[in-house]
């Protein structure tokens, strides 16, 4: 079964990533100009193309409106990585093992933008829960402004679990927590590492809480307590890789 995604970035990376899964793609008339190189990119690869007076309603899986930007993609189903996909990844990379776990994140706008931060970052991978958790939607990729077709994202049952299993496979498994002993940019985020973000207001679960290696915060000089997940995720991210470049220099 197809599944719709939308907006420039989405259809143009799903191009670029994965050209034989994009079934067919529909422009409006009066966008043309603006997605030349999609239209161009998809009579190269003889995808179907057509050209409309008016894109085809559209119904955004989680409610709110559809900023399509006039263009549609109909591409095969989102198929989500294996833990050893991830495990593969990080093995093959010239950096120690980076991954991104998020615990709950429900709003797509927030599993969106986490992801197209975990890919800038590098991770080798996120891991989300498959209960009480955002997938992978059209919202989400036009969130991630197409990162999803660039990072691998695997759901898993449990997500304690998983973690038990990373821990194993030498990682150091870090939670973003505002309660956290740690003050963030006090940790070594050199090595193999897991970066842990729960929902916004929420936080982390307290058994997921309880398996992380370290609970850290970032130090707060306002009124406010918490940040955004999908801001705070991105600056534990960059954390790391602030760290590792610093290393690199010296």
């Amino acid at each position: 079964m197809a599944e719709v995604i939308w907006g420039y970035h989405p259809v143009l990376e799903a191009l670029s990533a994965r050209p034989g899964e994009v079934e067919r793609i529909v422009v409006s008339q009066r966008h043309l100009r603006r997605h030349r190189e999609i239209i161009n990119r998809a009579r190269r690869l003889g995808i179907p193309l057509e050209i409309r007076a008016q894109l085809p309603p559209l119904k955004a899986p989680h409610g709110g409106k559809v900023v399509h930007q006039g263009v549609v993609a109909y591409v095969a189903t989102y198929r989500y990585a294996t833990l050893e996909e991830i495990r593969n990844a990080w093995q093959k990379a010239e950096e120690p093992a980076f991954v991104l776990l998020l615990d709950q994140i429900i709003d797509p706008q927030n599993l969106g933008a986490l992801i197209r931060s975990a890919e800038a970052a590098g991770v080798q991978g996120v891991i989300i829960p498959k209960h009480r958790s955002a997938r992978v939607t059209a919202t989400v990729e036009k969130a991630s402004a197409g990162a999803t077709e660039h990072v691998l994202v695997a759901r898993v049952t449990n997500l304690v679990r998983t973690m038990e299993w990373l821990k194993g496979e030498g990682l150091w498994l870090v939670g973003a927590a505002p309660e956290g002993e740690k003050i963030l940019y006090d940790l070594d985020l050199r090595g193999p590492v897991g970066i842990v973000v729960g929902s916004e207001g929420r936080g982390l679960r307290p058994l997921v809480a309880q398996s992380c290696d370290f609970l850290a915060r970032i130090p707060m000089r306002g009124r406010l307590s918490s940040l955004n997940a999908s801001v705070a995720g991105a600056l534990f991210l960059f954390e790391v890789v602030r760290q590792r470049l610093a290393e690199e220099r010296c």
